[in-house]
């Protein structure tokens, strides 16, 4: 009988509670949808993975270190399922050790991003559309992507374009907290929209470090403090993409797409 792996891959977080909601729910939520598989766990960021070490006692696989395992361990077909949003530098991680492990099994193979071609964006937004607190005249919802130096960092404009040609999400923000659009950007598009309130949302798959302090927080450079200061009253929603079912649903769509 032929062994099978899915390796769930994600940037990864040190924050244990929404880690559980989140990248744990998805892997739930697989192991579910495909039983006869065993289901694995890499993170791509080498800091997140230290720090869960040193805090956690938890040694954590990177991608190459997990298809090695799942290499010595006799499976010979794996699925990796990533859970990042754009096909970045941290999905090229996943990418590239695929590829350098290609000989190792009869089949691996590694699913897309949450944003990849266009059908991709109007299943995002679609998702999003039935998580979004139900807005007055004079409110918006401002989302923080992370955003990236790599090009792949236009997925957030694209987003952005979309989000306002569809009728249901005209209100929503796209931003990020190390790209652009940045937050200056978004303050430049909404000054004569005549909003009074705005809600704060994390667009990353895990509400952890950029949620909890980049724009959650009362430090004086937090999206909320800046947003405060300029008069908009705000309410910051702590939830990961990873908590609504809708979203997880795509990326089990995407492993299966993949599978079959």
């Amino acid at each position: 009988m032929t062994k099978k792996a899915i390796l769930v891959a994600s940037f990864g977080t040190t924050y244990i509670d929404t880690r559980k909601a989140t990248i744990e729910e998805v892997e739930n939520e697989i192991k579910a949808a495909f039983p006869d598989y065993e289901i694995r766990r890499a993170f791509t960021s080498s800091i997140v993975r230290k720090r869960i070490l040193k805090n956690e006692g938890v040694d954590t696989d990177d991608v190459d270190r997990a298809l090695q395992r799942l290499k010595d361990d006799g499976f010979e077909e794996v699925y990796i399922s990533s859970l990042h949003i754009i096909s970045g530098s941290e999905y090229s991680k996943v990418f590239h050790s695929a590829a350098r492990h290609k000989n190792d099994f009869k089949v691996i193979k590694t699913a897309k991003p949450l944003l990849y071609s266009k059908p991709d964006y109007d299943q995002a937004i679609e998702a999003l559309e039935k998580s979004l607190p139900e807005l007055s005249e004079d409110e918006a919802v401002l989302f923080m992507g992370h955003g990236s130096e790599h090009h792949a960092n236009s997925s957030y404009v694209m987003l952005e374009y979309f989000l306002k040609k569809n009728k249901a999400t005209e209100h929503v923000y796209m931003g990020t907290v190390e790209g652009y659009p940045e937050l200056e950007d978004i303050m430049e598009d909404i000054k004569d929209k005549g909003y009074k309130k705005l809600y704060l949302l994390p667009f990353m798959i895990v509400a952890g470090d950029h949620a909890t302090n980049d724009m959650a927080s009362d430090e004086e450079d937090s999206w909320k403090s800046i947003l405060e200061a300029a008069g908009y009253e705000t309410e910051c929603i702590l939830k990961g993409l990873g908590q609504y079912p809708d979203m997880r649903k795509i990326f089990i769509e995407r492993l299966k797409h993949i599978v079959e």
